[in-house]
C-alpha cells in the first residue's frame, strides 16, 4: 500500500530516504499504546520506517498498527510487554532479534506524585524499573546493534523535572536525572561508533500521564509536537527541550539557581495534584 491517505508533514530532516538510510527500516516504540509513544510511532511511520510498537495493552497497539499500515502503508508489529516486569525487555529484544532495528524511542515510563515516604513502595519500584532499568536494558542491546551496524539512533524521555529534586515528585525526577545523565554520557561515547544518542525533556504534555500522576495540568503541549520536534533534532544535538511550554519553562527556571528551581518546581507540582 503506498502513502497517498494522508499528505506528509515530515520536516525536510525526516525525508524518508535519508531515514531510512540512517535509522531504517525499523523502529522500536515503547509506551506507544497512548500519549507521547503514539505520536512517536505517527511520527517515525511518517518518515517511512517500519515500527515495532511496544507497550502493556495489546488492543490498543493492535489498533493503532492498523491505523499506521492504513495511513503510511509500512509494516507494523505488536509486541504486548510488561517492562516494569523482569522479562519486559526480553520480551521486546526476542520479538525484534530477526528484523534490522536502526532506531530505539524508550518512550515507556510514568510517574507519581505526593510525599516520597507516604507513597506506596512497590509502585515506586515498578515506576524505577520502567524509568530506569529498562531504558538501561534497551539502550545496552540496541546500542551494541546499532554499533555493530555502524548507524542508529536511541532517544530517551527525560524531563525538564530531571534538572534538579523536585519536592512532592521527589522519586519521578530522580529518574528523569538518570535517564538525562545516561543520554549525555552515551551521546559522546557512541556518536564516534555512527550512533545519535538524545534526550528529550519535555514540559507538561497532554497525554495519559497526568492521569496516572494524579495531576491537573494547566498550560500544555500537544503529544505530536513533542515527537516531531524530538525526532527533528536527534542527530543535532543532545538534549532537546520540544515544543513551547518546554522550552519557555526550561529557558525561563534555568536562569534560577537550582536549590530556587527545586523550591518553584516542588510547589508547581504540589498545586497540580488532585485531591
Amino acid at each position: 500500500m503506498t502513502q497517498t491517505a494522508t499528505a506528509s508533514t515530515a520536516s525536510p530532516h525526516r525525508r524518508p530516504d535519508a531515514w531510512r538510510a540512517k535509522y531504517g527500516p525499523w523502529a522500536v516504540i515503547t509506551g506507544a499504546s497512548d500519549g507521547i509513544g503514539r505520536a512517536f510511532a505517527l511520527a517515525a511511520a511518517e518518515s517511512g520506517l517500519n515500527v515495532v510498537l511496544v507497550a502493556r495493552r495489546r488492543p490498543l497497539l493492535e489498533a493503532l498498527a492498523a491505523e499506521i499500515s492504513r495511513l503510511y502503508g509500512v509494516e507494523a508489529q505488536v509486541v504486548a510487554a510488561d517492562l516494569s516486569s523482569p522479562n519486559g525487555v526480553e520480551q521486546v529484544v526476542s520479538a525484534t532479534a530477526r528484523l534490522d532495528v536502526g532506531l530505539l524511542v524508550a518512550c515507556a515510563g510514568y510517574g507519581t506524585t505526593g510525599r516520597f515516604t507516604e507513597a506506596d513502595l512497590t509502585t515506586e519500584l515498578d515506576m524505577l524499573m520502567v524509568n530506569c532499568r529498562a531504558v538501561v536494558e534497551m539502550a545496552h542491546h540496541y546500542g551494541q546493534r546499532f554499533a555493530q551496524r555502524g548507524r542508529g539512533g536511541v532517544v530517551m524521555m527525560g524531563s525538564l523535572l530531571g534538572f534538579q529534586g523536585v519536592p512532592m515528585s521527589a522519586h519521578y525526577a530522580a529518574t528523569k536525572a538518570f535517564v538525562q545523565s545516561l543520554a549525555e554520557g552515551l551521546h559522546l561515547e557512541l556518536a564516534p561508533l555512527g550512533v545519535d544518542v538524545l534526550s528529550s525533556a519535555p514540559g507538561p504534555t497532554r497525554s495519559g500521564f497526568a492521569d496516572r500522576a494524579n495531576m491537573q495540568m494547566g498550560m500544555a503541549d500537544q503529544p505530536e509536537t513533542v515527537a516531531k520536534s524530538t525526532l527533528d533534532a536527534l542527530g543535532r544535538t543532545v538534549t532537546v527541550r520540544p515544543a513551547f511550554v518546554a522550552k519557555f519553562l526550561g529557558y525561563s527556571l534555568g536562569m534560577l539557581p537550582r536549590g530556587l528551581r527545586s523550591r518553584i518546581l516542588g510547589r508547581t507540582v504540589a498545586s497540580m495534584i488532585r485531591e
